[in-house]
């Protein structure tokens, strides 16, 4: 071998293996390439583990998609940091005749363990947002076709944005907003195809609804209905799913507007030195979405308080479950 050649493919193997236990920089608000160089078209998104990959699910927006279609993108990764695009594992035209600028939005993907199958929950609409359900689609795979089934009104509520919570015990839930009285939290049933209960209605006028267990304590955070536009992103406690829960205080300064954020997601990474907390939120750009872009950023989180750090460049070691904020 030539020793030039050699020396890089040495040098890709030490910066791959490096990358492949969770040291690769996260860097909130910038341009997110995938591993073939494009940016990471996943937005309101949710992640789902499964043994030691992380899959994330969102909003395909890129340029030149049928407008006709509606798409949802899937990437793995190892690290949290270096993400391979999968496919859109959703590319459905109108399922039940909803019209021009039908929506489907927030896609989120739980894994049913017992029928092993993959059940995406997302929010499905017709162009005024009157509709306002839940649809399901369901794979074999992860990275599989996501095939539609139905969709309805969870437990008979209004349904738009809507959020992800597996429990520590792998109980699944579903936060939906429920326009004008809160969001609610409620089971799924035990194959996941629909709601077995609602646990709790939090009357706070909030979407963008993520919920994460944290040392006893559940934490809920929730954004105001202002559309496209940021605002201050709240949180509020419990010791129970079902409440009561406490007042709901800012994540961060109220003058930033989430530094430009909207939640999506709080994602838990238990390792074997620590457990972190991620927040996960959009920074959306309505007039250009194919450059939306992603702030991920560590949580300072416990004994009831949560707060969102300034967005800077980080690291994540999912072994250990450590971060560090450069």
């Amino acid at each position: 071998m030539h020793k030039g050649k050699g020396l890089a493919l040495a040098g890709a193997f030490i910066i791959a293996a490096f990358t492949a236990f969770g040291q690769a920089e996260i860097r909130p608000g910038e341009v997110w390439p995938d591993t073939k160089g494009e940016h990471i078209q996943a937005h309101g998104g949710g992640i789902t583990k499964i043994k030691d990959t992380y899959y994330w699910y969102g909003e395909e927006r890129r340029k030149g998609l049928d407008t006709n279609k509606r798409y949802v993108s899937c990437y793995a990764s190892k690290n949290l940091a270096d993400w391979t695009f999968k496919g859109d594992v959703i590319q459905m035209s109108d399922p039940e005749n909803l019209g021009r600028k039908w929506i489907l939005e927030r896609p989120k993907v739980f894994y049913n363990h017992k029928t092993q199958k993959y059940v995406m929950y997302f929010h499905l609409d017709n162009a005024a947002y009157k509709y306002a359900r839940v649809g399901i689609a369901i794979s074999d795979r992860a990275d599989g076709e996501f095939k539609f089934v139905k969709s309805f009104r969870p437990l008979d509520h209004e349904s738009r944005d809507i959020g992800q919570f597996v429990d520590d015990d792998g109980s699944a839930y579903l936060i939906f907003e429920d326009r004008p009285f809160g969001f609610r939290i409620a089971r799924l049933a035990d194959d996941y195809l629909s709601l077995e209960k609602e646990i709790c209605l939090i009357p706070q006028h909030m979407e963008g609804g993520a919920i994460v267990h944290y040392k006893g304590l559940y934490y809920a955070i929730g954004s105001a209905l202002t559309g496209w536009r940021a605002n201050p992103n709240k949180y509020a406690t419990a010791r129970s799913l079902a409440g009561p829960w406490s007042e709901f205080k800012d994540i961060a300064p109220p003058e930033t507007n989430t530094y430009g954020a909207q939640s999506t997601l709080m994602l838990k990474i238990t390792g074997s030195k620590t457990t972190s907390v991620i927040f996960l939120g959009d920074i959306w750009k309505p007039k250009a979405q194919w450059d939306s872009r992603y702030l991920w950023m560590p949580l300072e989180i416990g004994d009831g308080k949560l707060w969102l750090p300034k967005p800077a460049a980080f690291t994540i070691n999912v072994k250990t479950g450590e971060t560090q904020i450069k």
